[in-house]
């Protein structure tokens, strides 16, 4: 028999886990986890240099200082698996001054993610940059880590209402505790990736970077599983102590 206190803990960490299930699943799958502010396009050069930057980015191989240089100069958005560029819907840049604009995104493919980063972008001669390499794949394999985390709760939860037993919830609480370090280490992870990568290639005169909400997303995520992983915890704890005490004085 589960005690109400037990059951009402065991129900808001089903809620915090799923909230923060969907806030991280809805991060990694939008771009917007960094964003730069660009200037106006201005003047026929500027444009056509624009122009092939863009046509690069898109249909070009791929280069890390290719693609970096388009999302400094045609505001752009990157995230953990896609990079975006805003650029005029029409095909003559200057001809309209407001023009509409519109969001071109590539995606990074499996292969791409794990390209080794060099310590000058673009130059492969200039060795390999090994910290902004193993930060560059953590950021993207830690939070299908943390993902597979909570499916395994998930179904060590299920499998444990099926034998109506309380006895896996620790074992549950722990699993959301590594989920939570693991989208924390994230959102660590990619946060000292674009500082080491602006710091190796600086940003051009006028462009500024700042955080989006997806990044937000999966740092609000990280405390939802932390504060889940806690009543999980406590209950379990709770109950052990309670069902031993109970025991204890029948056998008396």
């Amino acid at each position: 028999m589960v005690d109400n206190r037990y059951a009402t803990a065991l129900v808001i960490a089903c809620v915090l886990s799923i909230l923060a299930t969907v806030y991280l699943s809805v991060a990694i799958g939008t771009q917007h986890w960094y964003q730069y502010s660009s200037p106006t396009v201005r003047g026929e050069a500027n444009v056509s240099e624009l122009r092939s930057l863009y046509e690069e980015f898109m249909d070009g191989e791929f280069d890390e200082k290719t693609y970096s240089d388009t999302l400094f100069r045609l505001n752009g958005t990157v995230g953990l698996w896609w990079r975006c560029v805003l650029v005029p819907s029409n095909a003559h840049w200057n001809k309209e001054r407001d023009a509409k604009m519109m969001l071109e995104c590539r995606s990074f493919t499996l292969s791409q993610q794990l390209t080794p980063k060099y310590k000058e972008p673009g130059n492969h001669n200039s060795g390999e940059d090994m910290l902004r390499t193993y930060l560059w794949r953590s950021q993207f394999l830690l939070p299908l880590v943390s993902l597979g985390l909570v499916l395994l709760s998930a179904l060590t939860g299920f499998c444990a209402c099926l034998c109506r037993s309380l006895t896996p919830t620790l074992g549950i609480g722990i699993l959301h505790l590594l989920a939570g370090i693991c989208t924390l280490a994230t959102v660590c992870c990619y946060l000292a990736g674009m500082d080491l990568l602006h710091r190796v290639s600086m940003l051009p005169d006028k462009v500024d970077g700042s955080l989006g909400w997806s990044l937000y997303l999966a740092l609000i995520s990280s405390p939802l599983h932390m504060m889940a992983a806690a009543l999980l915890v406590w209950a379990a704890r709770s109950h052990s102590q309670n069902y031993y005490r109970m025991s204890a004085y029948r056998v008396a």
